[in-house]
């Protein structure tokens, strides 16, 4: 891994996660709820919240999720979507959650005895986080929240989900709920089978009554609490993305050593050298940027939008074009199940997509640059 963004501490970070995921390595569909045990074994999930409640650092790190999103993803991106949503589900308590909920939440995050889901997104809101249609309806101490929710990673195996719903119209009227998953009205509706392992599903919400103290900060605030996170997280989809290239390219340069054709190993074809040169400079490129961004939000930059944006289109698309490469040199067993490089192909797909699609990001950095 390349390292100049990382401290000492960072770079023993990565070689500790690098050696304790090995025992997560993908080999095919598993039980979603195991896979969620085997992650909270690991023992990593104090980085995602303070040392003031239970966490491993002074305060959350964004380049030290980073390095560990990047080892976990490089051996299960399903074990790695667990992970960082358990991260992003949670960092609205610490944002704007009470001293009560975060004294009660955060701790059991740092533990692994609570799992978060992020619900935001619905059948008619994705990119446009705005039009959301979920509603929240003061009653007395009470709210009572109706609506669906759609593509909510950690659907089923969550313990706690942080619901965005409407409390007035506008999109200044959102507000964000922390809402148990054994809630009366509260229902996974439906699992939902994706290209790559992805624990993730639909939500129903139908007269779901959570008491006043579960929203998160004030009412309106939701929005901005949403965005918010995803400038904390968005970063560390681009470390995924790394994560999923490198052993993309790992996978490549061990198959084409081995692999001979034409009384040779493909390693020697010129060509085949400089697919693998062009997956390394693209890699190397695309981990600076995600750690560039991590970093500056570590130092202190309130926001990183511009940067978080830059790191995570770069990471998500140069990953595609390795991942792509690597599956072409292997030929027809590239496509055939049970090779690390078909499964990169399909996990690999949704990063384009989630916490802001490619698109999206082309629109954040150009607003930058012409404001």
């Amino acid at each position: 891994m390349g390292a100049s963004f990382l401290s000492a501490t960072q770079r023993e970070l990565a070689s500790r996660a690098h050696a304790a995921f090995r025992v997560i390595e993908a080999t095919g569909h598993v039980d979603d709820a195991q896979l969620a045990r085997d992650v909270a074994a690991l023992g990593f999930y104090p980085w995602l919240v303070p040392a003031a409640f239970g966490g491993a650092l002074e305060k959350v790190e964004v380049l030290s999720l980073c390095v560990l999103r990047e080892e976990l993803a490089y051996r299960n991106a399903a074990a790695d979507s667990l992970y960082a949503v358990q991260g992003l589900g949670s960092h609205p308590v610490l944002l704007a959650g009470t001293p009560a909920q975060q004294a009660e939440l955060l701790p059991k995050v740092a533990r692994g005895e609570v799992l978060f889901a992020f619900a935001l997104t619905e059948p008619e809101a994705g990119s446009d986080v705005a039009s959301l249609s979920t509603r929240a309806v003061r009653d007395g101490d009470h709210y009572v929240l109706d609506g669906a929710k759609r593509f909510i990673s950690n659907a089923g195996v969550a313990t706690h989900y942080t619901v965005f719903a409407r409390t007035q119209d506008g999109s200044k009227g959102i507000s964000a709920f922390v809402v148990p998953a054994s809630t009366p009205g509260f229902r996974v509706s439906a699992k939902m089978e994706l290209l790559g392992e992805h624990p993730i599903g639909e939500l129903a919400l139908t007269g779901c009554r959570v008491p006043a103290s579960a929203r998160l900060g004030d009412e309106g605030s939701g929005l901005k609490l949403a965005l918010g996170t995803l400038d904390v997280f968005r970063s560390t989809v681009g470390a995924a993305a790394v994560g999923l290239a490198r052993r993309a390219l790992d996978e490549a340069v061990s198959y084409t050593k081995a692999r001979r054709q034409f009384g040779a190993p493909l390693a020697e074809l010129s060509s085949v050298q400089a697919l693998l040169a062009d997956c390394a400079v693209e890699l190397e490129a695309a981990r600076l940027l995600v750690h560039q961004a991590a970093a500056t939000k570590d130092g202190g930059q309130a926001r990183i939008t511009y940067e978080a944006a830059v790191a995570k289109l770069f990471a998500t698309e140069a990953a595609q074009r390795i991942v792509d490469r690597a599956l072409q040199v292997h030929g027809g067993n590239g496509v055939v199940k049970g090779f690390a490089v078909e499964r990169l192909y399909r996990d690999v797909r949704a990063l384009r997509i989630y916490e802001g699609a490619s698109e999206v990001q082309r629109l954040v950095i150009a607003r930058h640059l012409l404001a």
